[in-house]
């Protein structure tokens, strides 16, 4: 197997590798970390690469691998964590640059969890500023462009997490996800993003994130990859606002089940945006073909997303104002909606208007298995293509391109951004599939269908080979 090989194999395959004794820690991180040094500097995928830290632990691994017969799920395979997470020991910026320096003192929950599964973290994959943007240009950091295309933005605000997957630059990433920030990302640089339903992922030691909207996730290349880490970071923790029981079975466990014949609704449509771009559609119908001509049922249907962007928005303006960052050293953007902010009573309502709407989402799914949207309403856009925006044209274009996201962050229902295919100017298009409430075994087996019909890791960028 070539080097370039073994960067792409399958976390869950690199894994099996490394118990079997055909590589070792040390050599996957090795090898992750010339790759880091040879293609990072045209990607801009990490704010912070913790090499040192990596070999460490790596060659810890490697000399536990003949002392004991067993090994976590992913012992001794490379990940990367998003800077809007901590890692104890190492800088959090949240995409900030006055942040840069500024070191965590403690692992969140999630990061626990990935330690606890043997992965090696080889670094801080970068973000936009605060999570706010849906591409990863913070001021004061290089933009985090997509390996299909260097022009374009690999998505945001896990725009990091997704490029260095996509590049070779980890076998897996953690991303997370308020309004589409794995989901974006996973589209844009044509991987599996898997935004859980509310509660199934802890943000212990920490609180809520923004009324129930934010989860963290995976970004894999493969169903299976993400499915297996979404079982790693799932679980409830003594105190959490939110929880849901333990599948059973396993996530990685629902990518061979047997489904029955699903209802299914799809749409290319959203409202109040409209239609999506007529790649985005395509990728849409073709899939519907292919579950028809698995047994499904599919008739167009999608509920009614009125009135959802104001309470929206006003939960997201609210976010920028909870960080405590200074008004003065942010970008223009999240100063202009920090200027948005109203009372704790405008917040409160907002809540409840969302939950209301939400109520409505939810009950469309009474007589839907899944749901089909496109991801985004089209590819990727080109990297600094909105920065001299006024800041309400930059919110509209915004809104108008990840509309099909945030109706299940409000829902908190489980949604899996699946790649599909390419747009013809060779930017990765693909479709999401969105399942009721703690349902992701369902959306999970449905999107390892669709991948064994048309497989898609098997593509790589050019310049990641």
């Amino acid at each position: 197997m070539s080097k370039t090989d073994l960067a792409f194999t399958s976390a869950l395959d690199q894994a099996q590798l490394i118990r079997s004794g055909e590589v070792s820690p040390v050599e996957l991180v090795e090898l992750y970390l010339e790759r880091i040094q040879q293609l990072d500097s045209q990607i801009g995928s990490y704010f912070t690469v913790i090499a040192e830290k990596a070999i460490a632990d790596a060659k810890a691994k490697t000399e536990l691998l003949s002392k004991s017969n067993e090994l976590p799920p992913f012992f001794g395979v490379p990940i990367a964590v998003k800077d809007l997470n901590s890692v104890a020991g190492v800088p959090c910026s949240y995409g900030v640059p006055v942040l840069k320096n500024e070191i965590a003192a403690y692992d969140d929950g999630v990061v626990t969890r990935i330690r606890h599964a043997g992965f090696i973290i080889l670094g801080k994959t970068a973000t936009s500023e605060l999570g706010s943007f849906p591409y990863t240009e913070p001021t004061g950091f290089p933009p985090t462009r997509n390996p299909w295309n260097l022009h374009h933005t690999a998505g945001g605000s896990s725009g990091g997490s997704a490029s260095a997957v996509a590049a070779g630059l980890c076998a897996i990433a953690q991303g997370s996800d308020a309004g589409g920030s794995i989901r974006g990302p996973a589209f844009c640089c044509g991987l599996v993003g898997i935004k859980p339903s509310r509660g199934r992922v802890s943000w212990a030691p920490v609180g809520d994130r923004l009324s129930g909207l934010s989860s963290n996730g995976p970004i894999a290349r493969t169903v299976a990859d993400a499915a297996a880490l979404l079982d790693v970071m799932s679980g409830y923790v003594t105190g959490d606002p939110y929880w849901l029981p333990d599948p059973q079975p396993s996530f990685l466990a629902a990518t061979a089940q047997q489904l029955g014949r699903l209802r299914i609704a799809f749409t290319t449509s959203i409202s109040p945006v409209g239609e999506a771009d007529a790649a985005c559609q395509q990728a849409v119908r073709d899939s519907v073909k292919q579950l028809q001509d698995m047994g499904h049922i599919v008739e167009p249907g999608c509920p009614d997303f009125s009135g959802l962007i104001e309470p929206f928005a006003c939960i997201w303006q609210s976010a920028v104002g909870a960080s405590g960052i200074p008004q003065e050293v942010l970008q223009p953007f999240n100063q202009w909606l920090l200027a948005q902010n109203g009372t704790a009573g405008d917040y409160l309502r907002a809540v409840s208007q969302m939950q209301a709407i939400a109520r409505q989402i939810v009950a469309f799914f009474d007589n839907i298995d899944v749901l089909i949207t496109p991801t985004y309403m089209h590819s990727a856009i080109s990297v600094g293509e909105w920065a001299n925006l006024t800041p309400e044209n930059t919110l509209q274009r915004i809104i108008n391109w990840i509309a099909p996201c945030p109706p299940f962050n409000a829902s908190g229902q489980p949604a899996i951004a699946l790649p599909t295919g390419f747009d013809d100017r060779g930017l990765p298009i693909g479709i999401q599939l969105v399942g009721r409430p703690a349902a992701e075994s369902t959306l999970i087996a449905l999107a390892a269908q669709l991948e064994a019909a048309q497989p898609w890791n098997q593509h790589r960028p050019a310049i990641a080979v």
